[in-house]
């Protein structure tokens, strides 16, 4: 899933019987990550190069998750999302992906050194998002 499904998934506009869109909280988001870009490219990287994991999965969220460790705190950079680094193994050991499914994440993992792989915690659920490095 790309951040603009997520950014265009949004209610009617007013004016067709429906709710005022509000706007999104993840247009906050890309501008946070655009911030933060560098940042992660060179964690992703330090991962990788000291044997981590070969999947670096980052945990973007507004409030307390117990998966991953805290790398970009909102309050202490005066942004809006907080930014916690973690990977697929410590995914699967939670039990955010199942075991049978991490085969299929592996698969379906865009390349490291091109794309951050976020983790985006919202009031109404979480979902895996690809966003490009700048």
């Amino acid at each position: 899933m790309d951040l603009r499904d997520l950014l265009n998934n949004q209610p009617a506009a007013a004016g067709d019987g429906q709710e005022a869109a509000k706007p999104s909280p993840l247009s906050s988001l890309k501008i946070d990550l655009d911030f933060y870009s560098e940042s992660i490219k060179e964690i992703s990287s330090e991962m990788i190069a000291e044997g981590y994991t070969l999947y670096p999965i980052f945990v973007a969220h507004q409030h307390d998750v117990t998966i991953g460790e805290v790398i970009l705190d909102r309050s202490e950079l005066n942004t809006k999302w907080t930014i916690n680094a973690s990977s697929l193994e410590e995914f699967v050991d939670k039990g955010v992906i199942q075991s049978d499914r991490k085969a299929y994440f592996e698969k379906n993992f865009k390349k490291a050194e091109d794309f951050m792989c976020l983790f985006v915690v919202v009031p109404e659920g979480a979902n895996f998002v690809f966003y490009p490095f700048k």
